[in-house]
């Protein structure tokens, strides 16, 4: 990602420009993290809701909204300065898509 960059300090910041997918840190380290959190984010916010917009996706809408579009991590000896158990999370509420994101490392 950045270590074409040649920036030993700074910071990357991770955007998704998609009003359906977001970006998160969190947990990497025991994947039942991940299956409570869908679990946690469908319970929530169902699939099927009373919701009003027209093309049947607003619980998509809503999680990424809770996600977030962008996460900034520090960068620090050529590393990503993420916790130990820490992973950077892409995530998609309305797919299978094909999907981007830009990552912007800027020295400190």
């Amino acid at each position: 990602m950045f270590q074409n960059s040649n920036i030993r300090d700074g910071i990357a910041v991770i955007y998704v420009p998609h009003t359906t997918a977001g970006i998160t840190i969190n947990e990497n380290a025991d994947p039942d993290v991940v299956r409570d959190m869908i679990s946690a984010l469908e319970k929530t916010y169902p699939i099927h809701g009373e919701y009003l917009h027209f093309e049947g996706n607003s619980h998509a809408h809503i999680k990424a909204s809770l996600m977030g579009s962008s996460c900034t991590v520090i960068i620090q000896d050529g590393k990503l300065l993420l916790g130990t158990w820490q992973g950077i999370f892409f995530c998609e509420f309305d797919g299978p898509r094909n999907r981007e994101f830009y990552v912007k490392v800027i020295r400190g």
